[in-house]
């Protein structure tokens, strides 16, 4: 008994082909259903991902630039500071003020032979900071002290100059000067808010002992 052909072998070639043909289609829509629509939503996911990175990328380079530049604005602060403290501390400093005195005297050939700390008077916005001072030396030294007082960074005022006892020394002249030197110290907000009269002693520092005569 002869077998019988099945249904799709009977069927002409053109519908064979064009069976064929949709299978192939059906497993191509699959394909783009199945795995190239994933794909296409992890890339998609990526690239969001990567537009976040970028941006929170830009922020923070955003972020690090405001505070270069912050540190830098600090960095001058503490610098312009620093020089402020220089020319007018917050202290009175009389270790640091006599040992200016005495390196220009150093400096200058003269003797520093007696220092007398005197009590702060304490203005508006600033207290002073007398010290009389007792120097011997060539009367060109002596003005060469003066000169380089006046090079220092710290304001110091050089008042009351007295210049006495004149000696002739071979071609030179030596003189004793007294002289009232006056430096500045800042008051803090609540001093300079108090005012010179509230203030009172209670910002007066006490002077350390007079030095003794050499």
């Amino acid at each position: 008994m002869a077998t019988q052909p099945s249904a799709l072998a009977r069927l002409p070639l053109v519908a064979k082909l064009g069976i064929g043909t949709g299978l192939i289609l059906l497993v191509g829509v699959a394909y783009f259903v199945v795995f190239y629509g994933e794909l296409a939503s992890s890339i998609k996911a990526s690239q969001g991902k990567e537009r976040q990175f970028r941006e929170e990328l830009a922020e923070a380079r955003k972020n690090e630039f405001a505070f270069q530049k912050d540190l830098a604005e600090l960095t001058d602060r503490q610098q312009r500071q620093r020089e402020l403290q220089k020319i007018l501390p917050q202290t009175t400093e009389y270790p640091s003020f006599l040992s200016s005195l005495q390196t220009v005297a150093n400096v200058s050939g003269v003797s520093l032979s007696a220092w007398t700390p005197q009590e702060e008077i304490p203005e508006q916005f600033y207290a002073r900071v007398p010290m009389k001072l007792e120097l011997t030396g060539r009367f060109h030294q002596v003005a060469k002290f003066f000169y380089g007082v006046g090079q220092l960074d710290r304001i110091i005022n050089m008042e009351n100059i007295s210049i006495t006892e004149p000696k002739q020394e071979a071609d030179e002249v030596s003189v004793k000067a007294e002289v009232l030197a006056t430096a500045f110290r800042a008051l803090s907000d609540a001093q300079a808010a108090a005012g010179p009269d509230k203030r009172g002693n209670a910002q007066k520092n006490a002077p350390p002992p007079r030095s003794p005569k050499k």
